[in-house]
């Protein structure tokens, strides 16, 4: 495992219905440092379990030295990593991907893009961005779920929106709950969102993927000035 380096787990709790933040220290090791745009993604294995892509959801920093993640259940992987306790052992190899191309952002307006597990690398845009409010221009974040229960970092959306982050929560299937907020998906409450000089990152399930591009298009964003992370 040459290119793998030991990361030791720092915190694993519950962050929505169905999703489980990990924290993982790096400190140490040669990864330190290479987390370099919002956006990118890491391989994490368990030897005895196998390997798996994992976005990281906290901002880059050229000296951090702890990543976050936000794991959804399902894979054999996931299910391991979110019973493990502060002190294990994880295996991890440098940062891939392009990531979202924040400078293009800089002076611009921003529009982004989240269903479930994607709100991940698009929290590591938004705390990016908080570093520098000033040097973007209006920022709105739409936040898609299946359930009520099931937004990731409800206790931080209030800073985003101190921050002048205007987030638009969407509920695709409120059930019986007492959810008095909007419903559907995320294109479809676009709204008169305005869209001249813009750029729009995007993060969730393909159908949504093609669904915003679509409707971002058809008011008429240039299709090179929306992105996706990988």
């Amino acid at each position: 495992m040459n290119d793998w380096h030991p990361t030791t787990v720092a915190a694993v709790l519950p962050a929505a219905e169905d999703l489980t933040e990990l924290v993982l220290d790096i400190s140490g090791t040669p990864l330190v440092g290479h987390h370099r745009m919002p956006g990118q993604y890491v391989r994490l294995s368990l030897p005895e379990v196998g390997e798996s892509m994992f976005a990281i959801a906290s901002a880059p920093e050229p000296s951090g030295t702890r990543w976050e993640f936000l794991l959804k259940g399902g894979s054999p992987l996931s299910e391991r990593l979110i019973t493990l306790e502060p002190g294990a052992r994880v295996y991890s190899k440098q940062p891939e991907g392009k990531g979202f191309p924040l400078p293009l952002a800089r002076g611009r307006g921003l529009l982004l893009f989240a269903v479930g597990s994607g709100i991940s690398p698009i929290r590591s845009v938004i705390e990016s961005i908080r570093r520098e409010r000033g040097a973007y221009g209006r920022v709105t974040l739409y936040f898609g779920a299946r359930t009520p229960r099931a937004f990731a970092y409800e206790d931080e959306l209030r800073h985003w929106e101190e921050a002048d982050i205007r987030v638009v929560r969407t509920v695709s299937q409120p059930g019986d709950s007492d959810w008095q907020g909007l419903t559907g998906y995320v294109q479809a409450h676009l709204n008169e969102e305005p869209v001249e000089d813009t750029e729009a990152f995007l993060c969730g399930q393909s159908s949504m993927v093609k669904g915003v591009i679509e409707a971002l298009c058809a008011r008429g964003l240039p299709r090179e000035a929306i992105h996706l992370n990988y």
